[in-house]
């Protein structure tokens, strides 16, 4: 099927399907990156004073932005088809989703990092695990980061119904990403193995539907 993009609407859209495989990409490398330990112990100070914490979390905050930017790229493809307003609306929502969330991993990866080295520094686990309650659960900081992850959900979940009712893309290839944004929040309570398989769901998820816009502007 023609999509009818002129050549300069086609390179923003494979520029978009990039952008989507490449944050699928860093939202694996998130949970194998990041160090797992006992965050009430010295090898807890020791996983969160470490390069890979910092690492681990830039490659999280890294997907939010790409992700956001590649639905400029999905809204691009599906611009002259009934699913537009629901794309405007998915790349809308994914913005907010991202912005809300990216204040919170910044206080993780940055805050809680210069936590672990000071608990290092002084041997003190009582202040390891007060400063990193304090980040982590401050009223505010939790909510806005749960209302922001929410909102990813939601645009992911909204792209991939754009996606479905486009007839351009394949129907499901949307699916997969929406379901690993929507289980984003239970994830953070499984085990170091959960997180991962969670990982690969959304770099899986990523890869069809990159792939899919990319195949779309060849037609």
């Amino acid at each position: 099927m023609n999509t009818g993009n002129s050549p300069a609407a086609a390179g923003r859209a494979r520029l978009g399907a990039l952008s989507i495989a490449i944050s699928g990409v860093l939202f694996l490398l998130y949970p194998l990156v990041r160090p797992y330990a006992d965050e009430t112990s010295i090898q807890g100070a020791e996983a969160m004073a470490s390069p890979a914490w910092v690492a681990a979390h830039l490659f999280g905050m890294i997907g939010f932005i790409l992700l956001s930017l590649g639905l400029l790229g999905l809204r691009v493809a599906l611009r002259e088809t009934s699913a537009e307003p629901l794309v405007s609306r998915a790349v809308v929502v994914t913005w907010i989703g991202a912005g809300l969330t990216l204040a919170y991993f910044g206080a993780e990866d940055f805050g809680l990092n210069a936590i672990g080295q000071r608990a290092l520094d002084t041997q003190d686990l009582k202040l390891l695990v007060e400063l990193t309650e304090a980040v982590r659960f401050n009223p505010i900081a939790i909510t806005v980061f749960g209302a922001g992850l929410v909102s990813l959900a939601v645009g992911s979940i909204l792209a991939a119904v754009a996606v479905w009712r486009s007839g351009i893309l394949p129907r499901w290839s949307g699916v997969p990403i929406a379901i690993g944004f929507a289980l984003f929040i239970p994830q953070f309570f499984g085990t170091p193995a959960m997180r991962i398989a969670h990982g690969v769901l959304i770099t899986a998820g990523s890869l069809w539907l990159a792939s899919a816009l990319w195949r779309a502007q060849r037609r």
